[in-house]
């Protein structure tokens, strides 16, 4: 520079006054010759904090040991000293690096922009180790002020003794003091936008062991990420939803919603993320996906898969879900629940004609037989199935029923069953001598399943379907309990049920006979190619 700093004594060797407190100056240039001028350049690519950096250390040399250090040039000041191994004592006066480290735990007591400041120097400066040690003091502070509420948010509007940021009125409504518990919370979430990744880890990582709402450090990685998104590269974008997904791992897991989990699953397509962070995201989801939609299941398959939809992800979750043989440890509610939504994604996906039978039986079978109360949907997701793939051989489509348990099928379903040509004709045998066991075992009075069974005129509804469907109308309902009829002499009403039960049941076992006869028939005709159905004579109601 032509134009020295008001510090620079004129005349001054600067590799001698340097040297004094510089241990690697010192090497460098070692004891300097009498009688000669050594001039030599030396050239420091990596110095922390570049020119701003080196001209304090040079301002601290040039004051014989003394200079302004102040929390907004401290860790420069200290990285400086590290880098230029400035620890012997000169003069009695303690060296630059000593003086720093004497400051250090005064962090606690910045402001702060004062902690902003010091953050963004250690994420500059790289070259220095102990830099990392820097920034882990001034997160830990940054967190500590967090978690106490000492700082109050730096907006104008929240600094005033009157703001409606500090205070909660006793007549303010509900919905705004929400918003408001909600915006003190979430204030400082601008102000750490600018940490990368990797600072951003070690900064939850401190909250998490500092005991910090999790919902809101769920929120604060969200919002992370929607900033970060707008100008990032692909490559960047990866390391940032890693780094999500495993703080989100280590975060109690009814802290992190099912929602947010399907969103920053969303955001992983394309991105090639690593197979170990794809499984702790798929684990995490499968560990609550009862809480899950039919919308957040219609995932997309990868590039190069045929199906509409991505299925072995979802038999993924069902894996992460079930705990590996650990279905002892899962409600029953919560059980039925994944039930019902399986059978509604099976629904949904069985008119993919690209749909390989082995996918489709896996979704069919994955679950255990109790989480069902019903097989209805089922059965009506593979009439779809079947009716998309009628090429299918007479051994698949046997490997297809055998996902039917034909005990908790309704009477019209399996009527419906037994005249359906898409089945197997065993299916349909099975079928009717299942109805035959259970009318049988109720005028006996034994009792057929732990729950009661509604058989009603539309089996293939859901749950909620079904109940707007069946409103208005009055078909005839058949309930099965499990215990004995109290039949009174004086019921005759109810008698007189029984007792067309009774000849139902007298007409299904006729049916049956008959059909068993003809199956060799059936065989021999399906296998020439020529349909078969089964006439079955109407029952009267």
């Amino acid at each position: 520079m032509d134009k020295k700093p008001s510090w620079w004594t004129s005349g001054s060797n600067l590799q001698d006054i340097v040297a004094q407190y510089s241990g690697k100056f010192s090497k460098l240039f070692g004891k300097s010759s009498s009688g000669s001028t050594r001039k030599l350049k030396v050239i420091f690519h990596d110095f922390p904090g570049g020119a701003e950096g080196f001209e304090l250390m040079l301002r601290f040399c040039y004051g014989n040991g003394k200079t302004d250090i102040t929390p907004s040039n401290l860790v420069l000041a200290h990285c400086a000293a590290e880098f230029m191994e400035m620890k012997e004592s000169v003069a009695g006066l303690s060296n630059l690096s000593a003086q720093t480290e004497k400051l250090l735990p005064e962090t606690s007591y910045w402001t702060w922009s004062d902690l902003l400041i010091a953050l963004k120097q250690c994420q500059n400066i790289e070259s220095v180790s102990d830099s990392s040690s820097m920034l882990g003091k001034c997160l830990d502070s940054l967190v500590g002020r967090l978690v106490l509420g000492c700082e109050a948010s730096p907006c104008p509007s929240t600094c005033s003794p009157d703001s409606s940021g500090l205070r909660f009125s006793c007549d303010s409504k509900s919905t705004e003091s929400i918003k408001t518990n909600f915006s003190h919370s979430t204030w400082w979430f601008d102000d750490l936008v600018f940490l990368s990744p990797p600072n951003i880890e070690k900064l939850v990582q401190s909250m998490l062991v500092r005991k910090l709402d999790q919902v809101v450090i769920s929120r604060f990685l969200l919002f992370y990420q929607k900033a970060k998104f707008s100008t990032a590269a692909t490559e960047a974008k990866r390391k940032i939803i890693e780094m999500i997904i495993d703080m989100h791992r280590n975060m109690d897991q009814s802290c992190v919603s099912c929602k947010t989990l399907f969103g920053i699953l969303r955001l992983t397509l394309g991105l090639n993320i690593s197979k170990c962070s794809r499984n702790k995201l798929e684990n995490m989801i499968g560990s609550q996906l009862d809480q899950a939609t039919l919308d957040n299941l219609l995932v997309p398959s990868p590039y190069g898969i045929s199906y509409l939809y991505d299925v072995n992800l979802i038999l993924r979750f069902l894996k992460a879900f079930l705990g590996q043989g650990k279905t002892s440890l899962i409600t029953p509610i919560r059980m039925k629940k994944v039930a019902i939504l399986v059978d509604l994604y099976i629904a949904e996906i069985a008119p993919d004609p690209c749909l390989k039978p082995s996918k489709f039986m896996a979704l069919a079978t994955a679950l255990p037989d109790y989480a069902r109360d019903s097989y209805d949907e089922l059965y009506h997701a593979m009439d779809m199935y079947l009716k998309v793939h009628a090429g299918l051989c007479e051994e698949e489509r046997v490997k297809i029923s055998c996902g039917l348990n034909y005990e908790k099928l309704s009477a019209e379903a399996c009527l419906h069953l037994s005249r359906n040509t898409n089945f197997p004709s065993n299916s349909a045998v099975q079928a009717l001598i299942s109805q035959q066991s259970k009318l049988s075992n109720l005028l006996q009075g034994t009792p057929t399943t732990p729950s009661s069974t509604s058989f009603t005129d539309s089996p293939g509804s859901s749950s909620d379907a079904g109940k707007k469907g069946r409103k208005g109308k009055t078909s005839e309902q058949v309930v099965l309990y499990s215990g004995k009829f109290d039949v009174s002499a004086d019921n005759e009403n109810l008698r007189a049920h029984l007792q067309g039960m009774q000849w139902r049941v007298m007409e299904l076992e006729k049916i049956c006979k008959k059909m068993q006869t003809q199956m060799a028939k059936i065989s021999k005709s399906r296998a020439s190619g020529n349909s078969y159905a089964l006439s079955l004579p109407k029952l009267c109601s």
